[in-house]
């Protein structure tokens, strides 16, 4: 370095740079992040990989499972409404997470569509890849046929062109894509394994699909028909109804339904003494104003299809019918009452009766049905022994003041609201009522009559769009799946050349996915002809531990590529 040089301070030329160590520290390249666009890439790597979509397919079997544990909205909102009156702690949180509309869930939606887009970004560019493999050439035959898994060598006296042209046409006759170059046979087949795979992902999603549909266009409600009571296909005479989200009302088809009678059969003897055997809802249906009725019964799991809707029998209980009289002598209330079971087993049940039209007090009642009363062996209270009405008995408790219907507040019409405020009960208005008996209700209150049960069905009306392309998606994934197991994918190469004293030397080679096939003997036998079927094997025959091949074109890139590991680096 020169003295001019170093006074001017100037840097030297390049040839007598200080060592990269020995510069200021400022100079050195500062590493850069992912940004945005990298971290993208990242997050839809990590999501487009099929342990992703393995993950989120388990976290959808896995959050389906409350929709099994709990009573749903959309099946039972009367066993939603029972569930919540009985867990008075439990129950307001688990519908916070909506245990009780599972399938509806903010999260389960999160859940599904995450699992449809890691779907079709894993599945859709395979697909494309699979595509372009079927339609190019086989590949090149490895330059060692004998180390592959399958291999045979012979000699004959056809010259090369002979040999190469009948294992071509032995090759096409098996269904092989074949073809000729460079002195060898290259033949291909088996991709309809791989195909059935892809068809399994494919119908994944559309069977995703065809449940979104269902959800945007289709709709689901539920309804409560007590004897003799008729339905019309009206949103305004749903007890409950959701809607898709791009569903209008105006698309409801016309339909009328009435249910004339319910039959519920059960086993009288046994230990299985009251377990229901059979449920028959006998009813008659008008798919449109100007149509005639046809009757029909709907059992369970033998829905009605009217309209485009499919009817389903949900559950079923008592509807004790009542007449209630004010202090006037005037019927104030005459109907039928639904009451709700509060067990299963003797369908003992509950309900309440309102009167707003009772003057000059308004009067309700809260009552329990016993649809086959008996007495303990205390005799001190009332049990139910048989769910079928053989003898129903009632317990009235009474009460009068304001119901608080006229402030046009809604309730429930399973529960009283304001008793000890509004409403107050009436001293001595308990009573037991069989069918036919009349409680005068004290100081001349009004009365209230028993006359009779009738059986209530709760029916389910489910439209769904998607329901028909879900069911050939399924059929798609189960054709796809077998095909997947059943096939393998097979490749064969065939080279010929001249030998020594004339004869052609024949070297045949074969590689399956997943094992030795005995196919590729039948297509040696055949290449060797009836006149050397009992001629051996060459000695470089292969086996279930022959060595990779090596092509002579790098590191063994035809092993992976026959393999198909590259293609399915994914799964």
């Amino acid at each position: 370095m020169s003295d001019t040089e170093i006074e001017s301070g100037t840097e030297p030329e390049s040839g007598m740079r200080a060592p990269a160590a020995r510069q200021a520290a400022q100079d050195a390249p500062k590493p850069k992040g992912l940004g945005p666009l990298g971290w993208l890439r990242w997050a839809w790597r990590q999501l487009t990989t099929m342990r992703t979509a393995l993950i989120l397919l388990f976290l959808v079997a896995l959050g389906s499972v409350p929709g099994s544990v709990f009573p749903q909205r959309g099946q039972a909102p009367e066993d939603v409404a029972l569930y919540l009156e009985e867990h008075r702690t439990l129950g307001p949180w688990l519908d916070r997470f909506s245990m009780f509309d599972v399938f509806a869930a903010p999260w389960f939606a999160a859940i599904y569509i995450l699992l449809f887009v890691s779907l079709a970004g894993c599945v859709i560019p395979r697909a494309a890849k699979h595509y372009r493999s079927m339609r190019a050439r086989p590949p090149a035959a490895p330059r060692n046929l004998g180390r592959l898994p399958q291999s045979a060598s012979f000699e004959s006296d056809a010259p090369a062109e002979d040999v190469l042209e009948d294992a071509r046409r032995a090759l096409r006759g098996k269904r092989f894509r074949v073809d000729v170059s460079g002195g060898a046979v290259a033949a291909e087949k088996g991709y309809l394994g791989e195909t059935g795979n892809l068809v399994f992902h494919l119908a994944l999603l559309a069977l995703l699909f065809a449940l979104g549909l269902g959800n945007l266009f289709g709709y689901r409600g539920n309804i409560l028909l007590t004897e003799g009571d008729t339905f019309a296909n009206s949103l305004s005479l749903y007890d409950q109804f959701e809607p898709g989200r791009v569903f209008d009302s105006d698309d409801l088809p016309p339909f009328t339904v009435r249910l004339e009678d319910f039959e519920a059969e059960y086993h009288e003897e046994g230990e299985s003494r009251g377990q229901a055997t059979d449920f028959t809802a006998r009813m008659h249906v008008r798919e449109d104003p100007r149509g005639a009725e046809k009757p029909y019964d709907l059992k369970v799991n033998h829905p009605l299809t009217v309209g485009g809707a499919k009817v389903y029998l949900l559950n079923h209980g008592y509807s004790p019918v009542f007449t209630v009289r004010d202090a006037n002598g005037n019927v104030a209330f005459n109907d039928a009452v639904p009451f709700l079971p509060m067990e299963q087993r003797n369908l003992t049940s509950e309900g309440v009766i309102k009167a707003p039209d009772a003057q000059p007090e308004q009067l309700a009642f809260y009552a329990i049905l016993w649809p086959t009363a008996v007495s303990t062996e205390d005799g001190k209270q009332i049990v139910s022994a048989f769910p079928a009405p053989l003898r129903p008995v009632v317990t009235i408790s009474s009460f009068k003041g304001d119901i608080g219907l006229d402030e046009g507040t809604p309730q429930s019409v399973y529960k009283l609201e304001g008793i000890g405020e509004t409403l107050q009960p009436i001293r001595d208005g308990q009573k037991v009522l069989e069918p036919g008996d009349t409680f005068e209700l004290p100081d001349g209150a009004g009365s209230i009559e028993f006359e009779g049960v009738r059986e209530w069905a709760s029916l389910s009306v489910n439209r769904d769009p998607g329901r028909i392309p879900a069911l050939v998606a399924a059929i798609l994934a189960v054709v796809g799946v077998v095909a997947s197991f059943m096939v393998r994918r097979r490749r064969v190469w065939v080279r010929a050349a001249a030998g020594k004293g004339g004869r052609t030397v024949v070297e045949v080679g074969g590689l399956t996915l997943g094992g030795q096939t005995a196919e590729f003997d039948d297509i040696v036998a055949a290449l060797r002809g009836p006149e050397q079927d009992g001629s051996g094997a060459g000695p470089d025959d292969g086996g279930p531990d022959a060595e990779p091949v090596d092509d002579g074109r790098g590191a063994e890139p035809d092993a992976g590529r026959a393999t198909g590991a590259a293609d399915d680096s994914k799964e």
